[in-house]
């Protein structure tokens, strides 16, 4: 798997480097962003990891352009920035995955493995399932032209479901999707978040768009 690390700590750098490569990751660095998101943009890569506080271009701005450009390489950040507002909005930007420094050199590993398995998924510009509006560059969500805020929870669950309508997802495929492979809550949390999605983007509008299909999981489909 082909890495490109984007850090401006050069030290760190090239100890993640090694590790890396030691496991099996070809890895591309460069300590600044604006180089970063030209070789993200212009070059192929399993995965990016990207630090937020760089020289050049922040990691929200590199995320957010690659994304606005239809760049869909996972993307994992990796930042000394550890509040829940700046998880939330990396992920918002786009990010598939965020680790807070000091981090673990095997979850960091496990990680990208699990980015791997994913792979990198075109999406389109838009997902419309009937008049719900999915915009996944912009990370926005319309219904009959009324804007619906999400969490970024909320927005990666109805994006897992949208890209696929009609087709029934498992709380498990669902979980992977959205919360990674290396989750250990609770499953259950799946239901909780349909809970949730159903009370934004279903009640307020009189529409029954995310069904539960009993025994089997989840999925959207046009109720207009």
């Amino acid at each position: 798997m082909r890495v490109l690390l984007v850090e401006d700590e050069v030290a760190l750098a090239e100890a993640i480097e090694r590790g890396l490569s030691a496991n099996g990751f070809t890895v591309e660095v460069t300590h600044d962003g604006l180089d970063g998101f030209w070789r993200a943009r212009e070059r192929a890569y399993g995965a990016i990891v990207l630090d937020l506080l760089l020289p050049g271009m922040n990691g929200y701005e590199v995320c957010r352009k690659l994304r606005a450009e239809g760049v869909w390489t996972p993307i994992l950040i990796l930042t000394a920035k550890d509040g829940e507002y700046d998880e939330a909005e990396a992920l918002d930007t786009g990010a598939d995955d965020f680790l807070a420094k000091p981090f673990s050199f095997v979850v960091l590993v496990s990680r990208l493995r699990a980015l791997q398995r994913r792979g990198t998924v075109p999406r389109p510009a838009m997902l419309e399932v009937g008049d719900l509006v999915v915009d996944p560059a912009a990370r926005e969500c319309r219904r009959d032209g009324t804007p619906i805020a999400l969490t970024a929870r909320e927005f990666d669950l109805l994006e897992a479901l949208a890209r696929r309508p009609g087709t029934v997802r498992s709380k498990y495929e669902l979980l992977n999707a959205v919360w990674g492979y290396e989750f250990d809550g609770d499953a259950n949390v799946v239901e909780v978040y349909v809970g949730y999605l159903r009370r934004k983007i279903d009640t307020p509008f009189g529409r029954q768009t995310l069904q539960t299909v009993r025994g089997h999981g989840y999925r959207v489909v046009s109720d207009a």
